[in-house]
């Protein structure tokens, strides 16, 4: 029988199935944060220990002050972050905490560390889990009652989704990222597109990407309805493993190296739905409403609500007047109020790296934060330079956390303000009650930051690539 590699990692990590088909599955890498305290509160309320604390790693990320650490003001971050403190000094857990130099987003550091793997199944109460996917692993977010589920078991009950290849032909111009192709296919299928499925990234245009490219598109899968996104392993990734903390060595490599070379899917594997996109059509892309659907080419002008189907229409047009914008207006040119340029989705080195090739020797017009992924790649950065092209422009140059992404560290956009973000969602009230966000990628935020307006990228690039 030829098999997805959705179904080699599913039978891999299956204990049982019950006859309702739901399937119990091993965790081998249990990541927990501050929001976690809820399912450690139901442990102790049973009187139970953590079944696998060598398997369970914790890290401070979404309360993560960005700002002085030294001396946190709002008591209840600092209760958060106390928490998971306790929790993991209590349990044996290790923990990348504020004070840890390795400290980061939790979907940064998993794979920085070498904690990721190809092959592993991982979990964690956070949706975007599905980073991890990049590495050919079987990773998706869980809810607080699976948290604890698997802190007690190190196994979680799910149902198994059906396989969705999503394959990208041909190679994508210079400037076009990983976001520009997440954001692309989800404003073409919708976010409900992969709803009830896994997919599987494969293409040309695919394996060109880096690690961090791979992961980016992985991270945004959910926001087109997905469970989870993944990507066969080969040598790019292999080489990004190599020698990190975590990671196998000697032996243990070399013996490694053989498993995951399996890990594809068999060339007979029949999916249960296929997509085909053509790289060239690929422009950068952000989005204009408050869905990532809602998603156009820096090009395009917005819609107008009359021409779209039924269901559809509505919604444009409540997000026209969320957003402040009308009906044929072009996106090039909307005037910013500041931009973001962090999280799980885009602050990794090659983030930072082509922000700011296009800042460089620039002046941002508008206030803006950079929040790199990890206290690591902070100080790579800073090794390179980074931060200085930063500053020099006019951005705050902070530490890791999740920051003005999800807001609860209090990093926020202020009501009205509209904020050009490297981030992931854009739903009402994401970054602060009433904020106005434009998901994109980091060149398109820098971009931004120099002209105060939505902007192309490739423009301010001519003669720096």
């Amino acid at each position: 029988m030829s098999l997805t590699l959705l179904d080699k990692l599913w039978a891999a990590h299956e204990v049982r199935r019950n006859e309702d088909g739901q399937s119990l599955l091993w965790v081998d890498r249990h990541l927990v944060h501050e929001g976690s305290h809820h399912a450690f509160g139901k442990l102790a309320a049973r009187g139970l220990p953590v079944a696998q604390p060598d398997l369970t790693f914790g890290v401070a990320d979404h309360y993560a002050p960005t700002g002085n650490r030294n001396r946190i003001t709002d008591p209840a971050i600092a209760k958060m972050l106390e928490r998971l403190d306790t929790h993991a000094k209590q349990h044996g857990i290790t923990l990348f905490g504020l004070d840890d130099p390795r400290q980061g987003i939790v979907h940064v550091i998993g794979p920085e560390q070498g904690l990721t793997l190809p092959g592993l199944q991982i979990n964690c109460g956070d949706s975007h889990t599905s980073t991890h996917g990049a590495f050919g692993a079987l990773a998706f977010g869980i809810g607080a009652t699976e948290v604890a589920h698997v802190l007690a078991t190190q196994t979680v009950w799910q149902t198994k989704p059906r396989a969705m290849r999503i394959t990208i032909d041909g190679r994508l111009d210079p400037m076009i990222s990983a976001k520009d192709i997440a954001l692309h296919w989800i404003a073409l299928l919708g976010t409900d597109g992969a709803r009830g499925h896994a997919i599987e990234y494969a293409g040309e245009a695919v394996r060109a990407l880096s690690m961090e490219g791979r992961m980016t598109l992985c991270n945004l899968s959910i926001e087109g309805g997905a469970r989870l996104g993944m990507i066969a392993p080969d040598e790019v990734t292999y080489a990004y493993i190599k020698g990190r903390p975590f990671a196998p060595e000697g032996a243990s490599w070399d013996a490694a190296l053989m498993e995951w070379a399996l890990l594809h899917s068999d060339e007979a594997a029949i999916f249960d739905r296929e997509v085909s996109i053509d790289a060239a059509e690929i422009a950068p892309t952000l989005t204009w409403g408050t869905t990532p659907e809602q998603a156009l080419p820096i090009t395009g002008t917005l819609p107008d609500p009359a021409d779209l189907p039924e269901g559809k229409a509505r919604a444009a047009s409540e997000a026209l007047d969320y957003m402040g914008l009308h009906a044929g207006q072009a996106l090039d040119g909307v005037p910013v109020d500041q931009v973001f340029l962090g999280s799980c989705t885009n602050a990794r080195i090659e983030d930072l790296r082509i922000a700011a090739a296009v800042l460089r020797g620039r002046t941002a017009r508008v206030p803006g934060i950079v929040s790199p992924g990890s206290m690591l790649i902070r100080a790579q950065a800073e090794r390179e330079g980074l931060d200085r092209v930063f500053i020099d422009a006019g951005l705050d140059w902070v530490a890791s956390g999740c920051s003005m992404c999800v807001g609860m560290n209090g990093d926020l956009v202020g009501a009205g303000k509209r904020c050009a973000s490297s981030t992931n969602r854009n739903f009402r009230g994401r970054q602060g009650k009433g904020a106005r966000t434009h998901l994109m990628s980091p060149a398109m935020v820098a971009a931004a930051a120099v002209t105060g307006t939505l902007t192309d990228p490739r423009p301010l690039m001519k003669g720096r690539l």
